[in-house]
């Protein structure tokens, strides 16, 4: 399934509540950056308590008021990333940063739900996209098979995900594309398009 997922990198909780709310009626998925500064050289929000009101404790359904239940997904850009897991959410998901190879994965594929590539440098949003890590995606999906979701995050825009689609991504974090837009929707729609005319 393809899917374009609103990401935010933000420093303070006001900001990422807008973000959410301009993005809840009509995205599946949100991903949220998290950064401690000494992974990348940025940092953002790091507390997870505001995030409990859009989580029904006893079912974990996320924005249980709303006809729409997107998913936060955390892509934890952090040195020490155990000390995060359990304020925030089980992890099923692994990302690989521009440098690292895909040999560094070291569990095995049946227990990811997607893999993530980063094809800009992790840290800050409004990057130049580096294609050259697409590499990384055709690999991934030569080896995993068409079924198993592959994600990229970094320099996503209505042009570049027909690159990103071309190489085997099936999940597109964009965050730039769509929040420097007076109409992150009308955007996150090019993008569908862009996808459903590939």
């Amino acid at each position: 399934m393809l899917e374009i997922i609103p990401g935010i990198l933000e420093k303070d909780w006001s900001e990422i509540e807008r973000k959410i709310e301009l993005v809840r009626p009509f995205a599946k998925t949100i991903h949220i950056d998290i950064l401690d500064r000494k992974f990348a050289p940025n940092t953002t929000f790091l507390d997870p308590l505001p995030f409990a009101k859009y989580t029904l404790p006893s079912s974990g359904q996320a924005f249980p008021s709303s006809g729409q239940a997107p998913f936060f997904e955390l892509h934890m850009m952090v040195e020490e990333p155990i000390q995060y897991l359990k304020p925030f959410a089980d992890a099923g998901l692994l990302a690989i940063d521009g440098p690292t190879p895909l040999s560094a994965i070291q569990v095995p594929y049946d227990d990811l739900d997607c893999v993530l590539v980063m094809t800009i440098k992790a840290g800050f949003s409004g990057q130049v996209f580096m294609p050259e890590h697409l590499e990384k995606v055709k690999a991934l999906r030569q080896a995993q098979g068409k079924q198993f979701p592959i994600e990229v995050d970094g320099g996503i825009n209505d042009g570049i995900i027909i690159q990103a689609r071309s190489a085997g991504a099936t999940r597109f974090v964009s965050t730039s594309f769509l929040f420097a837009s007076q109409n992150p929707h009308e955007r996150y729609q090019a993008l569908n398009s862009h996808l459903k005319n590939f």
